[in-house]
């Protein structure tokens, strides 16, 4: 039985063997192909030897090169070694093949070619083209004032008999309007008529008689005619020598009774409105232009004003006026045109739409309105000056059209600028601070000297005793002695940590060393913390 067993392992034995001897040779077979197929194919031994060491090492992952650290603020700063900032934050490696992300590498933004067909960006070449614009503004319709007339006696007297009697009636020049009548006036006419026959009367007496009645005579006559007594009244008085009770008032112009006060039987006093009328033939459209756009208006310029009762109609008018005062609450120019009114269809008091055309006479480099992106303070177009790279650029801007902006520096001519996705690209690429990195400095000029870092004696060192460490928020709670740097007294006060690693064993009620940096105005930020001996005990 045992010597059975002994034949079985030692046959179990032979056969392990056997088959590593045949992975081995397998092994080194495959590997002794290789050499022989490279040296077949004109390869020395050397080479066959290589390639078999390059089989063998293929899967080892290959070590990136490190080139420098960037400043991880984003500021042009670069160390050959590992460094912190002034606020204690750690620089950023920066290896091979990333070296065009870094801020200090011409500000682009990347974006993979994926994202930008989703985000849909579109580019349109900055041209040279006329910037055609049309001004439109919104105004009223308003009467011409150069057309409008007031009938008001000169005298005191009682409306005697009304013929027009209503407002908004039509009336012609010469229309009589009402009589009236005037103890003043009957005076005056028989005054007139005295004096008239006096003159007659004395034709046969001495030159200082007539002279001295012909004067009373003509002052009557100039009384008259102040009162607006027609010529025709005049002379059948001077004929008849018999003075009218009434005196008729007659339309000054054709046009439409806008106002009437005079009542029938009512008494008047000098220079009281009885009626107003107003001629339409001709009106007025007085519209507000935006401020931006009063330099482009001009005086005769022709316009199209649209009135929203006649939306199928579009009339012709002239700018005849631009008023020399500014509206400060709606920041806007009031200009006045003229236009004709035929069959009366333009009411005053209707809303119109003005439509102005102006233009330049010489072509400016412009882009599209939808490439700018204004934050208020400045105006940046994004650049593409690579396929997935894209740089931001501070311009200044000119005169605007409905569609496109005149750019006057930033861009040249042929650069295809965003002009769709580019808020997206924004969102997308953080661009704050892709301006921010690149400053005001205007394309193509040199770029502006970095102001350096703040040295370490810029900051400031005090020692004090933790109130309280609030970790979610990164800020402790001190209560520290003076601080001779700032001229600061002891107080207690809040400060933000520059990185979490700070936090590591600071417990309220420790005594503490501390440094500090003044990052913002106001806020101040905690570089460095370290335990007094007091607390390491």
């Amino acid at each position: 039985m045992n010597k059975k067993l002994s034949i079985l392992v030692g046959a179990l034995l032979v056969a392990a063997v056997a088959g590593s001897a045949g992975n081995w040779w397998g092994a080194r077979h495959a590997a002794t192909g290789s050499a022989a197929s490279a040296m077949g194919a004109g390869g020395t031994a050397t080479e066959a030897a290589s390639a078999g060491m390059e089989a063998s090492t293929s899967n080892t992952p290959k070590e990136r090169k490190l080139l420098f650290y960037r400043n991880p603020m984003g500021l042009a700063d670069t160390s050959p070694t590992p460094k912190k900032d002034s606020m204690g934050m750690d620089y950023i490696a920066v290896y091979a093949g990333e070296e065009d992300d870094t801020p200090g590498a011409a500000n682009t933004l990347k974006i993979s070619a994926d994202k930008v067909q989703k985000l849909g960006v579109r580019t349109e070449p900055a041209t040279l083209r006329v910037l055609d614009k049309t001004v439109r503004a919104s105004g009223r319709i308003e009467p011409d004032e150069r057309r409008s007339f007031t009938i008001a006696p000169k005298f005191e007297g009682y409306v005697e008999k009304l013929l027009v009697n209503a407002t908004g009636q039509g009336v012609a020049k010469g229309q009589v309007l009402f009589e009236a009548y005037s103890p003043e006036l009957m005076a005056a006419q028989r005054e007139y008529a005295i004096a008239t026959q006096g003159v007659q009367a004395l034709a046969q007496a001495g030159p200082e008689a007539q002279k001295s009645m012909q004067l009373l005579a003509d002052a009557s006559l100039a009384r008259l005619r102040n009162w607006d007594v027609s010529e025709e009244q005049v002379k059948a008085l001077a004929a008849s020598g018999a003075a009218k009770r009434t005196l008729t008032f007659r339309s000054p112009a054709s046009g439409i009774v806008t106002e009437k006060k005079a009542v029938q039987g009512m008494r008047f006093m000098p220079g009281d409105a009885l009626y107003q009328v107003t001629d339409l033939s001709s009106v007025w459209v007085v519209a507000d232009v935006a401020e931006q756009d009063i330099a482009a208006v001009k005086l005769g310029a022709r316009a199209q004003v649209k009135i929203n009762a006649y939306p199928d109609k579009s009339f012709a008018a002239a700018l005849t006026y631009v008023y020399p005062t500014l509206n400060a609450e709606t920041r806007t120019v009031p200009v006045r045109l003229e236009l004709s009114n035929p069959g009366g269809l333009l009411k005053p008091g209707m809303f119109a739409q003005v439509e102005l055309p102006v233009g330049a006479g010489a072509k400016v480099l412009t882009v599209p309105v939808s490439a700018v992106i204004d934050s208020g303070t400045r105006q940046v177009l994004l650049v593409q000056v690579a396929e997935g790279r894209f740089e931001p650029r501070e311009v200044k801007l000119g005169a605007r059209s409905d569609n496109y902006m005149q750019v006057l520096d930033g861009v040249r001519e042929g650069e295809a600028v965003v002009v769709s996705a580019n808020f997206l690209i924004d969102a997308e690429s953080n661009l704050k601070a892709a301006i921010a990195g690149f400053g005001a400095a205007p394309a193509g000029a040199a770029a502006p000297a970095t102001e350096p870092m703040p040295a370490a004696a810029s900051g400031h060192s005090a020692q004090g005793k933790l109130v309280e460490v609030d970790a979610k928020a990164q800020s402790v709670t001190i209560s520290h002695g003076p601080v001779p740097s700032l001229k600061w007294q002891a107080m207690t006060m809040e400060f933000q940590l520059a990185n979490s690693a700070l936090l590591k064993g600071l417990k309220p009620g420790a005594p503490i060393a501390f440094e500090f940096v003044e990052r913002g105005k106001g806020e101040w930020v905690i570089t460095k913390v370290t335990p007094t001996p007091a607390a390491a005990k």
